[in-house]
This record gives structure tokens, C-alpha cells and sequence, in this order.
């Protein structure tokens, strides 16, 4: 069993209020079908991004949202600390279709409570929500392995940045504006607001200075690519 699970996995006393935020219309159609059969569930609102996952929130209320990892847009981690922000007392399930090691720990360190990859079966579905919603973290038996594998390695945080988020890193150490950057690497500004929050996230620093302090200690205003 699931070491991260509990070891019942009961309904809530109550209805959880629902919301689903994933771009794949056929994901949310699959996951509603399989939802309504529950009684204890009600989805009550399904979303194709996080911005509108976030206008909405607040009027809705949800108990727990299950929240795609990649989505166009803002970021799964930006999307999961605004849904924290207006709904404290949101449980937040992150539902991927792959694991990847330094997005599980961004999410969770944004608050996600559990990682589901979608591949799991339709009795895991219901158990991982139900854990989420009664407050028990649940993580898929690979995103343990990956998360694990993570922590193994704390000092090898920044080998976890992707190529572009090395670059973001870069340029606001250079003193770049969030529209700057934009134009300089042809990406939207909501892009690149994305790619500062999971920076934050992966290198668990609070804010653009601390961003730049890291790139100078890492020597990447040297880099030979700028």
C-alpha cells in the first residue's frame, strides 16, 4: 500500500466540492465520468487553465482542485499558490500524465498536497481524492521515487532548471523586467511569469534578488550563451 496513504481510504462525511483544471477537454470528460459515479463528489467547476481557475475560485469555494502539471498559460505551481491564496482551505492534487522529479517538489512546496500520475486506475482516483480532501498527502508510488531521489540530492537543485529557465535566471540577474525578458526570448510576459514562480520554487528562494544573488554565485552572468 501506498506508504504516503492512509490506511483507509473513506469517504468524507460530507460532499467535497470539486474543480478540475486541466486544457485536455477529454481528460476532464473522462475524470467527470468517472467522478459522478461517487456520491460524495461534486465537481463544480472545470477549467482549461489556471488563470480562470483563479478568477473563479474564490465564488465556488472548492474543497479540493485536481490540477494538471503542464498547462498553457501560468505555471501548475503559480496556478496551485493562488488557489491557496483565495481558498486557504483548498486541498490541491496534482494529476500529470509523466513524473517529472523537480516539478513534484515545486508543486508540493507550493502546497500541493498529492500527485497522481493519469495513468492510475479508476479506483485509485477516487482514493487519492478522498485522501487529499481529509487532509493525508498522497503521492503515486513513481513521483515517490522521484521525490526521494530529489531529496537525496539537495545541493544539486540548480541541475533541475530546464534550459529556458537557466536563461530567465540570467536575464532577471541582469536586471530585466518580466516584459524584457518576454522580448528577449519571444514568450509571452505571463510566460515568463510562470517560468520565475517555478524558479522560486525549485531553487526555494523568495524573490527576484535572491534570484539574482544565485545566478552571480553560480557565475552564470559569465555565461558564454548570453
Amino acid at each position: 500500500m501506498n506508504a504516503l496513504l492512509a490506511e483507509t481510504a473513506d469517504a468524507p462525511a460530507s460532499v467535497m466540492r470539486l474543480i478540475l483544471v486541466d486544457d485536455h477537454a477529454v481528460v476532464r470528460e473522462g475524470v467527470r465520468a468517472i467522478l459522478e459515479m461517487y456520491e460524495d463528489v461534486e465537481i463544480v467547476g472545470e477549467f482549461a487553465n489556471g488563470s480562470d481557475a483563479l478568477d473563479a475560485a474564490a465564488a465556488l469555494a472548492p474543497d479540493v482542485a485536481l490540477v494538471d502539471l503542464k498547462m498553457p498559460g501560468i505555471s501548475a505551481v503559480e496556478t496551485i499558490r493562488g488557489l491557496r491564496e483565495r481558498v486557504p482551505t483548498i486541498k490541491v492534487m496534482v494529476f500529470t500524465s509523466f513524473g517529472e522529479d523537480a516539478l513534484i517538489r515545486a508543486t508540493l512546496d507550493a502546497g500541493a498536497t498529492g500527485f497522481l500520475i493519469k495513468d492510475a486506475m479508476q479506483d485509485d482516483l477516487i482514493r487519492a481524492i478522498r485522501s487529499v480532501a481529509n487532509g493525508q498527502p498522497y503521492l503515486a508510488p513513481a513521483a515517490q521515487r522521484q521525490l526521494m531521489d530529489l531529496l537525496r540530492k539537495p545541493g544539486d537543485a540548480h541541475e533541475s532548471l530546464t534550459a529556458r529557465e537557466h536563461d530567465v535566471v540570467r536575464l532577471v540577474a541582469e536586471g530585466m523586467s518580466n516584459k524584457q525578458i518576454a522580448r528577449k526570448l519571444n514568450l509571452t510576459e505571463g510566460t515568463v511569469k510562470g517560468y520565475v514562480s517555478q524558479v522560486l520554487a525549485k531553487l526555494r528562494l523568495q524573490d527576484r534578488t535572491q534570484i539574482a544573488l544565485y545566478a552571480v554565485r553560480q557565475g552564470w552572468l559569465n555565461d558564454s550563451a548570453s
